[in-house]
Parts: structure tokens; sequence; C-alpha cells
């Protein structure tokens, strides 16, 4: 009993260690990728055609007025 207990803890232990590295490996793999290139918050949204559009409509309209 206490031979089986030992190899159920060894197994444990090894299998933990197995899915520790494997978290390890893909957390490297993650942050070795570069972002993409590109403004970053409000000026993306200010690059976006919809939002360029919107603007036009508001000057159009301010124009119109």
């Amino acid at each position: 009993m206490d031979g089986e207990r030992k190899r159920d803890r060894l197994r444990s232990f090894l299998l933990g260690g197995l899915v520790g590295a494997s978290a390890v490996v893909a957390a490297g793999r993650r942050r070795r990728r570069q972002r993409r290139p590109g403004p970053a918050g409000l000026a993306a949204f200010e690059g976006a055609p919809c939002y360029r559009e919107l603007v036009e409509a508001e000057r159009a309209e301010e124009a119109a007025s």
C-alpha cells in the first residue's frame, strides 16, 4: 500500500510539472508575439471611417444651419 501511495504521489507530481511547464511555454509564446502596429486608444477610434463620416455629417449640418 505504501509503495502504491508513493507511486501515485510521484505520478501526480510529474503530471503537475508537465502542466506547469506547458503553461510557461504558452505564456512565453504569447509574450513574444508582436502587437499589431497602428494607433491605440482614442486615436484608433478617430481614424475609423465611421467616425470620419459622422464628423463630416455634423460639419455639413452646421454649415447648412
